[in-house]
């Protein structure tokens, strides 16, 4: 595709504070650092896109990411109950939080959360130039980020994302100007990586490296590539640096530790080696007795977990009659069992799909919204069960030394 140069005057948008212009090889690189909230960087990726008319546009998205935004991916054609068959709802929690959080923020300036990478999309369309989509995979990314963390540094993300489900935030576009300057961006970042080192890294350096790769590898002379103003930094030292980065090794999910599957089965072990052990030296009816003991310490605070979630009654009694079983095996936790029969008897309405971005930000949402119940069940289930098997377990072990 020819390239059509355009004079100085209609160049005035590279004075720009958002916008880098690097040359490496004989090819030109105009890089757009943008937010994804802000009126002001849909207009601005316009206007470069139509002034510099590249050989392609490279934006910052996966296919997944640009078929939600382009055709509107409505989320009520999700399935709950696949989602929970694959063990995948804590997943899809954090991601609606984090979704309800950015749909709050834009709200308020009126914008919907990725508009800027979407107008990039459509004006290069309007204008006959290549779309190159050059980020990594969503899920891939988030895999990778939740495994690089530690026990106690989920636990901190955790209560973080729920913290912010309820945060009611305030903010213009002056302030999210001064947010986009390089030396504020700079700070959050060292503060990120200080924090949450392994976080920062899965999360900003590897989509860092992956997206400076995928922008080289695109074919051009000329080419405009619209990312994150947090990405510019890294980006534009790994494309000056030109330095081939392994895809492939940024791209592969993360195994579970071999310890922690031998941890999985080491405590369902124990506890049942203690109550063999209780047999033979105290009598059957000691073992019985701590037998019946674990049954109703896993199932009372589960089914309890269920009742304060307002779950359906069958759900109630599926906590209680699951629990003891599930947290003698890593294979399902008691919490994906509730939610699958939460959702069986009293499925979400289409609605709550709708709405759930609003209905996650108060207390009240969680409890009358049918899909937010789902989550709650999986929750309060999930907290209970793992009561009863710390407490159950305790006391059967140290039985055996009486």
């Amino acid at each position: 595709m020819e390239t059509t140069r355009v004079d100085d005057h209609d160049m005035a948008h590279r004075d720009a504070e958002d916008i880098e212009v690097l040359e490496l090889d004989g090819r030109e690189f105009v890089l757009v650092g943008t937010a994804h909230i802000s009126q002001h960087s849909v207009d601005l990726v316009r206007t470069v896109i139509e002034a510099e008319k590249p050989d392609a546009v490279c934006v910052e998205l996966d296919a997944q990411r640009y078929e939600a935004l382009s055709q509107r991916k409505k989320f009520e054609a999700l399935d709950l109950r696949e989602v929970i068959r694959n063990q995948q709802l804590a997943a899809l929690l954090m991601n609606i939080l984090l979704a309800s959080y950015q749909k709050r923020l834009g709200g308020k300036l009126g914008v919907t959360p990725g508009s800027e990478l979407l107008e990039a999309t459509k004006a290069a369309a309007e204008h006959e130039i290549p779309i190159s989509l050059c980020d990594r995979e969503i899920r891939i990314t988030l895999r990778r980020a939740w495994g690089a963390l530690s026990l106690w540094k989920k636990s901190m993300l955790i209560s973080n994302f729920v913290a912010s489900a309820f945060e009611d935030p305030e903010i213009d576009e002056e302030e999210l100007e001064r947010i986009k300057q390089k030396d504020v961006l700079s700070e959050l970042m060292n503060e990120l990586g200080e924090a949450m080192p392994a976080l920062k890294e899965a999360l900003i350096d590897e989509r860092d490296r992956f997206l400076a790769q995928k922008i080289r590898e695109t074919p051009g002379q000329k080419l405009v590539a619209v990312v994150g103003a947090g990405h510019m930094q890294g980006m534009k030292e790994a494309i000056r640096r030109g330095v081939n980065a392994d895809l492939d090794a940024i791209s592969e999910i993360p195994k579970v530790s071999p310890v922690w599957k031998w941890v999985g089965w080491a405590i369902p072990a124990l506890i049942l080696g203690s109550l063999f052990y209780i047999g033979l030296t105290q009598g059957v009816e000691a073992a019985s007795e701590g037998a019946l003991f674990w049954l109703l310490i896993n199932a009372v605070p589960c089914a309890i977990g269920g009742a304060i979630a307002l779950a359906h009654p069958l759900t109630i009694l599926a906590a209680f009659v699951s629990a003891p079983f599930t947290s003698l095996t890593p294979v399902i936790g008691a919490g994906y069992v509730t939610a699958f029969v939460q959702t069986w008897v009293q499925p979400p309405r289409v609605r709550e799909f709708q709405s759930v971005g609003d209905d996650i930000a108060t207390a009240k949402g969680w409890w009358t919204s049918r899909l937010l119940r789902v989550f709650l069940v999986f929750l309060l289930t999930t907290f209970g069960s793992l009561i009863g098997t710390w407490v159950g377990g305790s006391v059967i072990v140290t039985q055996i030394f009486k």
